[in-house]
């Protein structure tokens, strides 16, 4: 997923092969990862004629944010994980944390 989302769009198979740190990947083993990650909604798969290539269907953030979400709703006490989150984070991160409060309600 890093190669894709540090991608400036979508990759071929061969494309994302030599971006992987063990190039050495057989096409087939990265065709069915992404098969799977297509299958999961992670990636999508754009055809021209017989070629595809893939890419994300969310940003790297997006993600880490839905993630952040789906874990805190398999917590026994949602409120209580999110304010040892927030205790532990720092100054420059619970400011990021203000401004996002803040404009969310003025949305």
């Amino acid at each position: 997923m890093n190669v894709l989302w540090d991608g400036s769009g979508p990759l071929t198979v061969a494309e994302l092969a030599t971006r992987l740190p063990n190039p050495d990947l057989a096409a087939t083993t990265l065709l069915t990862v992404l098969s799977r990650l297509e299958g999961k909604g992670f990636v999508v798969r754009h055809k021209v004629g017989r070629a595809a290539s893939f890419a994300p269907t969310a940003t790297r953030e997006e993600h880490v944010a839905e993630t952040l979400r789906a874990v805190l709703a398999d917590a026994a006490d949602p409120s209580a994980a999110l304010a040892h989150f927030v205790g532990g984070a720092s100054a420059e991160e619970a400011d990021v944390l203000r401004g996002a409060l803040r404009r969310r309600r003025r949305d």
